[in-house]
């Protein structure tokens, strides 16, 4: 018995076809079905019964992953505790981002961490948050960078800074600091459903559904751009993130509106599923974020009970 035969029934059972799984595990079919037979053979036991299509696991076999999984697991602990001694930031790390933060903090980090760890490959998906919190715990990512607090049973949790929130908007009163309950008494623009902000939005100023649509025109973006569009058109109000507030024109500066104390936030934190599994890597990564994207934010000069961490 040996590691690589464990990672192929994994990748069977997981896959529910051998060929499936010796593509994903790069491996001739041949080569995979060889290596469980004669796992199969040693244990003992069956653990794929091949009549059924998909492949099924059987009882035993369940039993069997089970425990293939648990050696896994302490099979990555070993290894991550004989690269504590080589601290070296080096190999491949895939990271998931939610859409509302990917494009207000990717082009703020990317360059800065290719220089930083150059041995560090990094490939980055931008996937919504029930997207990541599967591909996490599927081991698909390494870490998933998104908005808290959520729910995330088994996950380790790294926060990297505090955002705050602010009301784009072009209204007939311009007024330069609101109350969340001032934010009904207009039109609002929201993100289309699956989008934490827009939750956030909705939480934050206790929007009911009626305050949320517009005569017969009912509209969801997928963009800050898009809204801020529709702002400028339309009139009314929108959500944006501070990160994405310092890229506008100043023009568009010009129609912010702040809101008073407690200031609203959005917390934007890393996730990541195994608690060792490349660990090192993923701490270098959110260091770095906090040091380039912590000075830029004026959250990080509040104290705590000045801000308001909105809920998802």
């Amino acid at each position: 018995m040996n590691i690589q035969q464990l990672e192929y029934i994994i990748a069977v059972d997981k896959l529910k076809s051998f060929t499936k799984a010796a593509e994903h595990c790069h491996v001739a079919q041949a080569t995979l079905s060889a290596m469980i037979k004669k796992l199969e053979e040693e244990l003992g036991a069956v653990i794929f019964d091949r009549k059924q299509n998909p492949i099924l696991t059987t009882d035993i076999g369940l039993q069997i992953l089970k425990e293939a999984h648990s050696i896994l697991d302490h099979s990555r602990i070993l290894k991550e505790k004989a690269r504590q001694d080589k601290p070296e930031i080096e190999g491949h790390i895939k990271i998931g981002i939610i859409p509302t933060i990917a494009n207000t903090l990717l082009p703020k980090i990317i360059q800065e961490l290719l220089n930083s760890y150059p041995k560090l490959s990094f490939e980055i998906l931008e996937i919504n948050t029930n997207a990541i919190l599967e591909q996490l715990k599927e081991e698909n990512i390494d870490m998933g960078i998104l908005s808290t607090p959520i729910e995330h049973s088994g996950m380790e949790e790294e926060i990297l800074y505090y955002e705050t929130l602010l009301v784009y908007g072009k209204t007939d009163t311009k007024k330069k600091y609101l109350l969340p309950d001032e934010i009904k008494d207009h039109k609002i623009w929201l993100l289309e459903e699956g989008h934490c902000l827009r939750e956030q939005f909705i939480n934050l100023c206790a929007l009911k559904k009626k305050e949320l649509t517009h005569k017969n025109l009912q509209f969801q973006a997928n963009s800050f751009d898009t809204l801020l569009n529709m702002v400028d058109e339309f009139g009314g109000l929108t959500l944006i993130p501070e990160l994405y507030y310092q890229s506008l024109s100043a023009e568009r500066k010009s129609r912010i509106s702040f809101f008073h104390k407690p200031f609203p936030v959005r917390e934007v934190s890393i996730l990541y599923y195994r608690p060792y599994a490349k660990k090192h890597l993923i701490l270098a990564i959110a260091t770095l974020i906090k040091k380039i994207v912590g000075k830029q934010l004026k959250a990080n000069k509040y104290k705590n009970n000045e801000l308001n961490i909105v809920e998802i």
